[in-house]
């Protein structure tokens, strides 16, 4: 297989060429007729916070092999070659049955499995307050208990590499020790934690904040506060949903100038609503609404959010038009900054990197307007190529 294309981190032309699940080789081409007609070719998407898609949460309690696949699938048309399925608050039970139904899938199909790099369990230690436990059932929170997570660590096959935990949450410093010390990302979230709290959950290791921004009182003092702390600490990396909803634009640029492009990462946080049309709809123990703009709110106000109904490519889209972002720096931040924080391969455009590519197409403008195709392990999974 081979192509034409713009490089994303200089628009340079080049010819891409991929034998098997690997890329070949990236050559550069001197003379082009209209270079700017090429499709910009870039590393594909990893996002670690996906909930469901098009009315299927990976936590439901009828949750099947068959709708962990439909959920998975339509990923790949966001330019996603690597996510984890996320599980937020809920039963011993049901959290149980979430993690064996994603083993199976995955053990089904090596699609699945290879979309599948891990799992993000987002609760159920975390903040009980209103404002900072968000979306998250009250009635399912609870401390922090490493024997109850090692179960759903052996349902899962042992997937779950990604904990999202408040660190005031009894047991949570314990929890963070033993976590890390077995692999363990622990991504700081949900919480309401005073500033020693925060100290104590990074000196044991936590190096992650989960939707910085997000999952937090509608007030806060202004200063200390567990964002300010959070952002002020250059051991974390903060997590952004970039959908022009979660957070605006001028609170995006500012956490970014802090943190640097580098250490921030972009998910789009999807709910199991993100695809349905708008309307009303009853999920376990929440009534959610999806709103005409596309927000997923939880029904009956519109200030906590319960979820994304924005996809990957969108919140790539939205971030790289901002001029302290640009489309380079918002690739890395959704995919090859992901990798790195979990030792995972990063994809770079020379010889000998996994096949995982995206293609996309551009506007007169230079804003990226469309995927126009995605290579998981040198097999097109999405879209076609022009050559």
């Amino acid at each position: 297989m081979e192509f034409l294309a713009r490089r994303y981190d200089n628009l340079l032309p080049v010819r891409v060429k991929i034998r098997g699940h690997k890329i070949e080789s990236v050559t550069p081409l001197k003379e082009v007729a209209d270079p700017d007609a090429l499709p910009i070719v870039a590393p594909a998407f990893y996002d670690l916070q996906i909930n469901g898609h098009g009315g299927i949460w990976f936590g439901q309690p009828d949750l099947s092999v068959e709708d962990v696949l439909t959920a998975l699938k339509p990923h790949h048309s966001f330019g996603v070659t690597r996510m984890f399925p996320t599980l937020i608050t809920n039963s011993d039970e049901n959290l149980t049955h979430g993690f064996q139904q994603i083993h199976k899938a995955c053990e089904q199909e090596p699609w699945a499995n290879r979309l599948v790099a891990g799992c993000h369990l987002e609760g159920p230690y975390l903040s009980g307050e209103d404002g900072p436990r968000g979306a998250h059932p009250k009635e399912h929170i609870r401390p922090a208990n490493w024997d109850e997570f090692q179960r759903w660590q052996e349902a899962s096959g042992g997937r779950i590499c990604l904990v999202t935990i408040a660190p005031e949450t009894e047991g949570a410093i314990g929890f963070i020790l033993k976590a890390v010390a077995a692999g363990i990302v622990i991504s700081i979230g949900h919480t309401a934690a005073d500033p020693d709290d925060i100290a104590r959950a990074v000196d044991a290791g936590a190096t992650m904040s989960t939707h910085l921004g997000n999952g937090a009182h509608g007030m806060i003092r202004r200063h200390p506060n567990y964002i300010w702390e959070q952002l002020a600490d250059d051991r974390l990396v903060a997590g952004l949903i970039t959908d022009g909803h979660h957070l605006p634009a001028s609170v995006v640029k500012c956490m970014v100038r802090v943190k640097g492009t580098a250490n921030c990462i972009i998910t789009c946080d999807a709910s199991g609503l993100a695809g349905c049309p708008p309307g009303l709809y009853r999920e376990p123990g929440l009534d959610v609404e999806v709103l005409e703009d596309g927000r997923v709110v939880v029904a009956g106000q519109r200030q906590y959010l319960a979820g994304s109904g924005a996809n990957t490519l969108d919140c790539v889209k939205w971030a790289s038009q901002l001029s302290e972002i640009g489309l380079q720096a918002a690739c890395d931040m959704a995919g090859n900054q992901v990798a790195r924080l979990f030792t995972d391969e990063e994809i770079t455009l020379e010889a000998g990197k996994t096949a995982d590519l995206i293609c996309l197409a551009t506007g007169e403008s230079g804003v990226t307007i469309e995927l126009m195709s995605t290579i998981a392990q040198g097999e097109i999974c999405y879209g076609e190529l022009s050559h």
